[in-house]
């Protein structure tokens, strides 16, 4: 593409990003462009890929961060009846490329102007009737304002990856129906009605598929055989297993992690913090274990409406025996076992210490299997199946946990062990308090990319249940 034609593709159709350009192509709409035949989009949509994969993506926990607040202060403007994330921000991805953000608003002008009032949602980079650039902390964001009529259409073009919007218009064509951003055309040129996504799969013969699973892989075969999973939400947890305090390498005391959990609505939650030997800053020693736990029953007096756990996440050292001798291990009412290291040692040997971990009858859970670190280091390389069969065969729970620098396990491995009959839990391995609800956000969203539902998930279930689980463990 010259500079030529992609001034005039920016001055056709504001193309003012990759995002843009995917869209544009999905619609088939920069053919209409002077400059431009099919032949010519076919190429840039073969190109597509790799500008993408080139250009440089944000983690998905800076890219929330980032969003929230905008979205925030777009829901609260003047003529915006909704404002949503789109792209692999709303699907949850790792990484996130363009952070686009989609506000139905009957009145843009008024809206752009209201939001560009707010000094906190960035540097103006571009405005037009109803689009609205901003930099905001080093990070272009597009703020879309369609018609409401339109916005639900916009949207959904938006979310979806190239295949699974591709593969909607597909069967939008089959029932001779057209798939534009306005929505679908029928073949006399009407608009269909769209207040919403669910009209336009409705409209389709289809449930509206979750965001995190329009990936366009086998998400619209199980919508036409009414097999999309019932995924789990928010509204399912009951608590948080996993969490740290001042006395390992949290930032806040006990007390202040608990406010924030009473806060959230949970029934139970679990302080979990870092055995001796770990690497973290600060350590729970063998002889704290006991003032921890006085500190405990003393906030479990104070705070009757939710049920603490004292827990702590023990390391797997290196001849797979665990951090804490047994006789310390049987205070805890749970215990999370993980592997720190980066590197040093063979798959083999970490298999090794992962079975010998979840073969001990005190341990729980097995937290942040793959232990990768994003966006630049990669997990281990484990034979994951055998892993979860393991887990399953042991009655051990596997984690998915939420922390931006984890979201491990991810979507498709987190699928992988709840098909190899795996119980999962879904925790925020949080370090702060106000980090809680954002951070179990990120747990949530990766275990929905997985197609894990509340039935799969250790804290979506009572208390009761909960320590069921454990004590049927430690039975054996």
């Amino acid at each position: 593409m010259t500079l030529d034609q992609l001034a005039a593709a920016h001055a056709a159709l504001e193309l003012t990003s990759a995002t843009d350009l995917a869209a544009a192509i999905q619609a088939r709409t920069l053919r209409t462009v002077p400059g431009f035949d099919p032949s010519i989009e076919e190429r840039i949509a073969t190109a597509l890929p790799g500008l993408r994969s080139s250009i440089p993506r944000i983690p998905l926990g800076r890219a929330v961060a980032i969003a929230e607040p905008l979205l925030d202060r777009l829901r609260s403007t003047p003529g915006v009846a909704w404002a949503a994330p789109a792209g692999s921000l709303r699907r949850g991805q790792d990484t996130v490329g363009d952070i686009e953000l989609v506000a139905a608003a009957s009145d843009p002008e008024t809206a752009i102007s209201s939001a560009l009032d707010d000094s906190d949602i960035g540097r103006c980079l571009h405005r037009s009737k109803r689009r609205l650039y901003v930099r905001t902390d080093r990070v272009q964001v597009g703020i879309r304002l369609p018609d409401p009529a339109a916005a639900a259409a916009e949207l959904l073009f938006l979310t979806g990856s190239f295949r699974h919007v591709q593969a909607i218009g597909e069967l939008a064509a089959e029932k001779n129906l057209r798939l534009t951003r306005a929505g679908l055309l029928t073949a006399a040129g009407n608009l269909l009605p769209s207040g919403s996504e669910d009209d336009i799969y409705g409209a389709l013969g289809l449930p509206c598929i979750p965001p995190e699973i329009r990936n366009g892989d086998d998400e619209l075969a199980a919508a036409r055989a009414g097999a999309l999973p019932d995924l789990v939400a928010r509204s399912n947890i009951r608590g948080d297993l996993h969490m740290h305090s001042v006395w390992s390498d949290g930032r806040d005391p006990i007390e202040v992690m608990v406010r924030a959990c009473v806060a959230l609505g949970y029934e139970y939650m679990a302080m979990t913090d870092h055995s001796q030997g770990s690497a973290a800053v600060r350590n729970l020693t063998a002889d704290g274990v006991k003032k921890q736990a006085e500190e405990i029953a003393s906030l479990r007096e104070r705070f009757p409406s939710i049920q603490i756990l004292h827990g702590c996440e023990v390391d797997i050292l290196e001849n797979g025996r665990l951090d804490f001798p047994d006789q310390v291990l049987e205070h805890f009412d749970i215990v999370l076992a993980s592997l720190h290291e980066r590197a040093g040692h063979s798959p083999e040997q970490l298999m090794k210490r992962y079975l010998a971990a979840m073969s001990h009858p005190m341990v729980t859970m097995i937290t942040h299997p793959t232990n990768r670190l994003l966006p630049n280091r990669p997990g281990y390389e484990l034979d994951y199946d055998r892993l979860f069969e393991a887990a399953a065969e042991t009655r051990t729970v596997v984690e998915v946990d939420g922390s931006p620098s984890h979201l491990d396990l991810d979507g498709a491995l987190a699928r992988r062990a709840v098909a190899a009959g795996a119980t999962l839990a879904v925790d925020s391995d949080c370090h702060r308090a106000d980090l809680l609800r954002r951070q179990m956000h990120l747990g949530i969203v990766t275990a929905r990319r997985g197609w894990v539902e509340p039935r799969h998930v250790l804290n979506t279930r009572p208390l009761a249940e909960v320590r069921a689980l454990i004590q049927s463990k430690r039975a054996r």
